[in-house]
C-alpha cells in the first residue's frame, strides 16, 4: 500500500500534470518548429524567462522536444508543492527532516526505449548550446544519482555535463558527496557507476538541491514533498535507482584518472566558469519514454537561480532560528544571484545580536557573501524595501561587519582561489531611544480597498 501524508493540499507528482497545469492557464508558450538549438533555443527561454515556460517541438528537426522555464517563478514552486509563499520554506524544511523512502517499481516509463549499442547522444537527445562562449552544447538539468561505493546510499546533484564525444561527457564535481564517492572509487582504481536523470516532476528537481549529510537520498525528500514514496527503477547496466517517472536516463560511468578538458561555462553569476581539466563520464545506455521531453535549464535564468535558492533558504533559515529565535524570514536576493546575498528579518531582543546573526549566516552556508538583518517591519523579498533600510537605519562605522579572506565560492569571479571578503550590515533600529524618530510615515485610508472606487468612477 502507498503511504501518503494526510491533511495537506497535494503537490504535483509528474512533470507532465505540471505542464498542463502550465499550459492551461497561459504559463505554458510553444515555440514554432524547428528552432535552431545553438543559441536561439535558449535566447527564446530566456526572453520569455519568469514569465512563461517554454515547450520547443522538433528544434533542428530533432524529434525530441525539448522544454524550459518549467519552474522560473517562485510562486510556481510553491504552487506545485501544494504551499503558498509563506510556508514554501516550512514545507521544504519538513520534508528534509522527514524523508520518504522510495518504493521500487520493475516496469518504469522511462526505459520504455533502449539504446545500448551505439550510443550517439547528440542523434538520441536534442543539446542545446547556450552561451556564447560555452564549450559546445551542454546538459544543464540533468540529476546526477550515484551510490557510495562503500555504503550504496545514493546521491543527488545537478551538475553541467559536456558534450566531448558521441559517447562521453565531461562534469564539473563541486567538492560535495559526489565527489567523495568518485574519490573512494577512484582510490581503488574502479569506475563510479552513475545515472543523468533529465525531465522529472517540479518536487524531484527542487529536491535534488537539498542540503543532507553524506549517505542522504534526496530521493526521499522528493517523495516527502509529494507526500508518497517516489517510484525508482533500477538501471539496466548498473545498481543505481532512478526516478521510473522521468523522461530520459542516460547511464554511465566516472572514470578514474581520467580528466579531459571541459569548459568554460556560463554560470549562475553570469559569468563565465573556466576550463579545467575535469572528470569524464563515458555512456553505457540511454533509456526514455516514448516521445519523450528534454529538459534544459538556461544558466543564470530564474529555473537555475530559483532551484538553488529555496533549499539554501530552507537550510539557513532552520541553522539560524536553531541559535536565534528572534529570526523570522530569510531571502537569498536576485540581485546577490540567489545565492551571495543573504536578507534576514528578525524581532530584535537585544543590541549586538544582528551582528552575531550575521556571523551565524556566514557559518551557515560558505557561499553567503553579504547579509543584511533588517527589523521584523521590512519585507526581505522586496530589495527596494530592504534597501530603504540600509539607508534610514544602517551606519558603517558602528553597523558594518567585514570578514577578509574567507572561504567563499568559486565560481564568485572575483574570489582569489575561493577566498572572498566577507560583509554584514545591520540595518536594524536601536532598541532604546526615542520610539517616534523611527515612526513611519503613513496616510490614514490609504490601505483602503475602498479608493479605488474613487478614481474608478465615471
Amino acid at each position: 500500500m502507498t503511504e501518503t501524508i494526510s491533511n495537506r493540499p497535494a503537490a504535483v507528482s509528474s512533470l507532465r500534470d505540471w505542464l498542463d497545469r502550465l499550459d492551461s492557464n497561459g504559463r505554458l508558450a510553444r515555440a514554432k518548429p524547428g528552432i535552431p538549438l545553438e543559441y536561439t533555443l535558449a535566447a527564446v527561454a530566456k526572453r520569455l524567462d519568469g514569465e512563461k515556460a517554454v515547450l520547443f517541438p522538433e528544434p533542428d528537426g530533432h524529434p525530441v522536444s525539448v522544454i524550459s522555464g518549467i519552474v522560473s517563478q517562485r510562486a510556481w514552486i510553491a504552487e506545485a508543492m501544494g504551499s503558498d509563499d509563506a510556508t514554501l520554506l516550512d514545507r521544504f524544511r519538513d520534508a528534509v527532516l522527514n524523508p520518504l523512502p522510495w518504493t521500487e517499481v520493475g516496469q518504469a516509463p522511462v526505459q520504455e526505449i533502449v539504446h545500448r549499442n551505439t550510443i550517439d547522444l547528440k542523434a538520441v537527445l536534442p543539446i542545446p548550446t547556450h552561451n556564447e562562449h560555452d564549450n559546445g552544447a551542454y546538459i544543464t538539468a540533468g540529476l546526477v544519482i550515484a551510490r557510495n561505493p562503500q555504503t550504496g546510499d545514493q546521491n543527488v546533484s545537478i551538475n553541467r555535463l559536456q558534450i566531448s564525444g558521441p559517447n562521453r561527457l565531461g562534469i564539473l564535481i563541486l567538492p560535495r558527496d559526489l565527489h567523495r564517492f568518485h574519490d573512494a572509487a577512484e582510490a581503488t582504481g574502479e569506475a563510479l557507476p552513475v545515472a543523468i536523470v533529465i525531465g522529472v516532476d517540479p518536487m524531484t528537481l527542487l529536491a535534488s538541491q537539498a542540503i543532507l549529510p553524506i549517505n542522504s537520498d534526496e530521493l526521499m525528500v522528493a517523495g516527502a514533498l509529494m507526500g508518497r514514496p517516489l517510484e525508482v527503477s533500477k538501471c539496466i547496466t548498473n545498481e543505481v535507482r532512478v526516478p521510473a517517472q522521468a523522461e530520459i536516463v542516460i547511464e554511465g560511468r566516472l572514470l578514474p584518472e581520467v580528466r579531459e578538458l571541459e569548459g568554460p561555462f556560463g554560470e549562475f553569476p553570469q559569468y563565465y566558469g573556466p576550463a579545467g581539466m575535469r572528470q569524464v563520464i563515458v555512456v553505457d545506455a540511454i533509456t526514455h519514454r516514448v516521445k519523450p521531453l528534454f529538459h534544459t535549464i538556461v544558466p543564470a535564468a530564474m529555473e537555475h537561480l530559483l532551484l538553488g535558492a529555496i533549499p539554501r533558504e530552507a537550510s539557513l533559515i532552520a541553522f539560524l532560528q536553531r541559535n536565534f529565535p528572534s529570526v523570522l524570514d530569510v531571502h537569498l536576493s536576485r540581485g546577490g544571484v540567489c545565492r551571495y546575498h543573504l536578507y534576514v528579518k528578525i524581532a530584535k531582543r537585544w543590541e549586538g545580536e544582528p551582528k552575531n546573526i550575521i556571523m551565524g549566516a556566514f557559518a551557515g552556508h560558505a557561499d553567503i557573501k553579504q547579509v543584511t538583518v533588517v527589523d521584523e517591519d521590512v519585507d526581505v523579498h522586496d530589495p527596494t524595501a530592504v534597501e530603504w533600510a540600509v539607508a534610514t537605519r544602517f551606519q558603517a562605522a558602528s553597523d558594518l561587519v567585514v570578514v577578509p579572506r574567507a572561504q567563499g565560492s568559486r565560481l564568485d569571479p572575483s574570489a582569489e582561489e575561493g577566498l572572498v571578503d566577507k560583509m554584514g550590515l545591520d540595518a536594524t533600529k536601536p532598541i532604546k531611544g526615542d520610539p517616534f524618530r523611527y515612526t513611519v510615515v503613513h496616510v490614514p485610508g490609504e490601505d483602503d480597498s475602498a479608493l479605488e472606487a474613487i478614481w474608478l468612477k465615471k
